[in-house]
């Protein structure tokens, strides 16, 4: 039976206007008080790699020809960046993010070699057995 208030997403694109939505969509859910179980995989993992979220500036190559419009208005307007939109959703609220196993082994990444904001490697059984309880599963 699944649990309303509870919500997972996997991350599998590591674009700005990807990873935006996934902070986003975290912090709405810790307002309403929702668990949120976070699985980072491929590109959406890599951008998590130590010293990477403050980089990333890619979209997506359907609106690329929209990035230096939506990275100006976003400075203009003094948008947090995505990350440390996430990083104040995980202070406030139950948020835990996990990194794909396999995508880190396939690239030789260690739990050491990620943005401390993750809290676990584990392998996409163990996370869906927490999307089946959760009332909501993205896919972004």
């Amino acid at each position: 039976m699944s649990d309303q208030n509870r919500m997972s997403i996997v991350v599998f694109d590591g674009t700005v206007d990807k990873l935006f939505p996934v902070a986003i969509i975290a912090s709405g859910a810790v307002m309403n008080d929702m668990r949120v179980d976070i699985f980072l995989t491929f590109w959406g993992l890599l951008a998590f790699r130590k010293g990477e979220p403050y980089k990333v500036s890619k979209i997506s190559k359907d609106y690329e020809e929209w990035a230096p419009e939506m990275m100006r208005v976003l400075q203009e307007k003094k948008v947090p960046s995505w990350y440390d939109t996430l990083l104040q959703a995980k202070e406030l609220g139950d948020i835990h993010i996990y990194a794909c196993a396999m995508t880190a082994d396939l690239f030789d990444l260690g739990l050491e070699d990620f943005e401390p904001v993750i809290d676990e490697v584990i392998g996409v059984g163990e996370f869906i057995s927490m999307a089946q309880e959760a009332g909501t599963t993205l896919y972004i």
